[in-house]
């Protein structure tokens, strides 16, 4: 990645976090934490690596694919596409709001750009994998991009679809841990442990990277390894910190969800 590259990534990371702190400000309440987590990983894969995707067409059927299993993290998803021109920037004032095609949790039947609908917990990943193997079948180019969550990976179904993933060869999935070590009731570790979370996921076959989830550059660089795998699905674990780049967010004991007045809001954002 050059200097360049590099300056403009850092540049939209920051205005993506603003535009979604200013989105659920608006609403008053939501899931600051793990949305402000993702968001490297989200501005590196739009805005740098994903292939074939059309804001005039999003169902383009050899589009890479982008799959928010951690489904309550969708705000970051909305603020991407809306960037990209999926729909009104308008919208985004609607947030959770009745009659609003931007649920909180995403919904492909209400929301252009969103390629699953997420439900319970855990379920993203299955659907991942059935897209990685279906492009298989139809010689299909598409890359699929799930992020899962740490307390989401406490499902089985999750373990099920990488069991899966690896039988098949799925080297066209590449699955990206959102590890903030904090879920809905306090720390990970402190209620049904991952660690150590690499060596599970190599148990299960996966071609497994660790790097600050925060880090642009590495994060590329661990998507161009992915990407390289020749037989295995591929599993990218992002050490990130819930919250990340709003400030009363990293200060609280749980952001997981939390309540965001508007002066909250304007102060972090600059936006008067």
């Amino acid at each position: 990645m050059d200097s360049c590259e590099l300056q403009f990534l850092t540049g939209k990371a920051r205005q993506l976090r603003d535009d979604a702190i200013e989105t659920i400000g608006t609403f008053g309440v939501g899931h600051i934490g793990g949305v402000m987590s993702v968001m490297d990983a989200l501005t590196v894969i739009y805005y740098s690596k994903i292939k074939n995707i059309d804001c005039k067409n999003p169902r383009k059927a050899d589009r890479d694919r982008v799959i928010m299993s951690k489904g309550h993290a969708g705000p970051a998803m909305y603020v991407v596409l809306a960037d990209l021109g999926y729909f009104p920037r308008e919208w985004l004032k609607t947030l959770n709001k009745n009659g609003t095609n931007l649920p909180s949790h995403c919904d492909m039947n209400k929301t252009p750009g969103i390629d699953m609908t997420a439900g319970s917990l855990g379920q993203g990943l299955s659907a991942a994998a059935g897209m990685a193997l279906a492009a298989k079948l139809d010689n299909n180019p598409a890359t699929i991009y799930c992020f899962i969550g740490d307390g989401e990976s406490q499902e089985g179904q999750i373990w099920e679809a990488s069991m899966f993933s690896a039988s098949h060869k799925l080297n066209n999935l590449i699955v990206l841990l959102d590890y903030n070590k904090m879920q809905l009731d306090g720390p990970v570790a402190e209620i049904n442990d991952l660690a150590p979370v690499e060596k599970k996921w190599e148990a299960f076959g996966f071609f497994v990277q660790s790097v600050d989830g925060h880090d642009l550059e590495a994060i590329s660089n661990a998507i161009d390894n992915a990407k390289a795998s020749i037989d295995k699905p591929s599993m990218i674990v992002l050490n990130t910190v819930k919250g990340k780049g709003a400030s009363f967010a990293e200060a609280a004991k749980n952001c997981h969800s939390m309540s965001i007045s508007e002066e909250m809001w304007r102060k972090e954002t600059g936006r008067y």
